[in-house]
C-alpha cells in the first residue's frame, strides 16, 4: 500500500502493512496487535502534517477513520469528537450550530484526533483553548486513559503527544461557548480583513468566511486543481527567541538590511518573543515560488513547501534544508520543521 495518496503532500513510499479502523475499539485492537507482534506502528489520519520517506514505512499503518460527534450532558456545551472526524467539517458544524471557540481554525485539513498532538492553531486560536480532555490508548500499559488539558502539556505547536509513540488519540472533548459571536479577534490580519479592531467579536459565520478567504489566498485550503495546496501547511514553526537571541537577530538584520530595518515580533508571556518564520525566509532570499527542482516554495505563502508535480520526499527535504541553512546563515536563527517526519530527518 503506497502512502502518498494518503498525504496532502502526495509523498511517501509503501507500508509493510495497512489497517483501516472505523472506531476507537478497532483502533485499540489494531495497535495492540501490532505491538504484540513487535511491529512498528504509524497512526495516520488525514496525512496533512506528515513527511513520509520515499522508502515508506516498515511496519503497520493504522489509518484512523472513526467518525462521530456526541454532545455531552450538562452545561457549558461539550462535544466528544472521534479521532477520525474531519476537522473542518466539525468546525463548520459548530459554526452552523452557533457555537464559538474553533471558528478561526476553519479550513485546516486533517482529522480531529491530530489536533491535540500539534496543538493546532491559526489566526489567534489554538485547540488548547477549548480542549478539556483527550481519551487515548496508553501503549505502555495497553489501557485507555483520559487526560485533562493540564495533563496534555500544551505549548506552542506542541503537546505531550508530539514526537512520542506512547499515546494514540481516540477522541477529544471540546468545550465551546453557545454564542452567535466569535471569540475576540486576536490576529491583526484577520481583524483587518473583517475591518474590526483587535478584541472585537463578530458573527461566527463571518469569522469562518474570513479565515477561509485568507487561507485560500495562501494556498492553505485543499484544492485538487491548485498545486500550491500540495503541501503540509506551514513547514516551519515561528521561532521563539529569548532576549540574547533577539539582540543577535537585531544586529544581523541591521547588517543585512540596513540600520532602520525592523522585523515582526510578538511578545510571549514567558518573556520571549515569537518571530515570523515567513519574514526570515523571505529576507534570507527565498521568495514565493522559489525552487530549482521539483519541490518549490508555494507561490502564495512563503512558509509552505509544495510538491506541485512528480517530486519526491528527498526533493522536498533538499529544499527544506536549503531554506533552513540559508536562514541560519543570514540571521543566526534555527528554523524547526512543523510536520512530523516519518523515516526521515531534516
Amino acid at each position: 500500500m503506497t502512502l502518498a495518496p494518503y498525504t496532502t503532500l502526495r509523498l511517501g513510499g509503501p507500508a509493510a502493512g495497512f489497517v483501516e479502523v472505523d472506531s476507537a475499539e478497532e483502533t485499540v485492537a489494531a495497535v495492540a496487535a501490532a505491538d504484540r507482534a513487535g511491529e512498528p506502528v504509524l497512526v495516520l489520519g488525514g496525512g496533512s502534517n506528515l513527511v513520509i520517506a520515499d522508502g515508506g514505512f516498515p511496519g503497520t499503518v493504522v489509518h484512523i477513520s472513526s467518525r462521530g460527534v456526541e454532545r455531552l450532558s450538562g452545561s457549558p456545551v461539550r462535544l466528544r469528537v472521534q479521532a477520525g472526524e474531519d476537522w473542518d467539517a466539525f468546525v463548520a458544524r459548530c459554526v452552523g450550530e452557533g457555537l464559538s471557540g474553533v471558528e478561526c481554525l476553519s479550513g485546516i485539513p486533517g482529522r480531529a484526533g491530530a489536533t491535540p498532538i500539534q496543538n493546532v492553531g491559526a489566526y489567534g486560536q489554538e485547540v488548547s483553548q477549548t480542549i478539556t480532555e483527550v481519551r487515548a490508548l496508553d501503549r505502555t500499559t495497553g489501557r485507555t486513559v483520559v487526560l485533562d488539558a493540564a495533563a496534555c502539556r500544551f505549548g506552542y505547536r506542541s503537546s505531550r503527544f508530539k514526537g512520542r509513540d506512547r499515546f494514540v488519540v481516540l477522541d477529544v472533548v471540546f468545550e465551546l461557548e453557545r454564542s452567535e459571536l466569535s471569540q475576540p479577534i486576536r490576529y491583526a490580519e484577520l481583524a483587518r480583513t473583517l475591518d474590526v479592531p483587535l478584541g472585537e467579536r463578530v458573527p461566527v459565520q463571518e469569522a469562518r468566511a474570513a479565515v477561509l478567504k485568507l487561507r485560500a489566498g495562501k494556498g492553505m485550503v485543499l484544492d485538487a486543481g491548485d498545486p500550491d495546496t500540495r503541501s503540509a501547511g506551514s513547514f516551519f514553526t515561528n521561532p521563539l527567541l529569548d532576549a540574547a537571541q533577539l539582540a543577535e537577530l537585531e544586529r544581523r538584520v541591521a547588517d543585512r538590511l540596513g540600520p532602520g530595518a525592523a522585523f515582526p515580533r510578538y511578545p510571549e508571556p514567558d518573556g520571549r518573543a515569537k518571530v515570523s518564520a515567513a519574514w526570515l525566509i523571505d529576507r534570507a532570499g527565498f521568495a514565493k515560488g522559489y525552487g530549482s527542482g521539483p519541490a518549490r516554495i508555494s507561490s502564495k505563502h512563503t512558509l509552505a513547501l509544495t510538491n506541485p508535480g512528480a517530486g519526491s520526499t528527498a526533493d522536498l527535504l533538499a529544499l527544506a534544508r536549503e531554506v533552513r541553512d540559508g536562514v541560519r546563515a543570514a540571521f543566526g536563527v534555527e528554523l524547526v520543521n512543523e510536520p512530523v517526519m516519518v523515516g526521515v530527518a531534516l
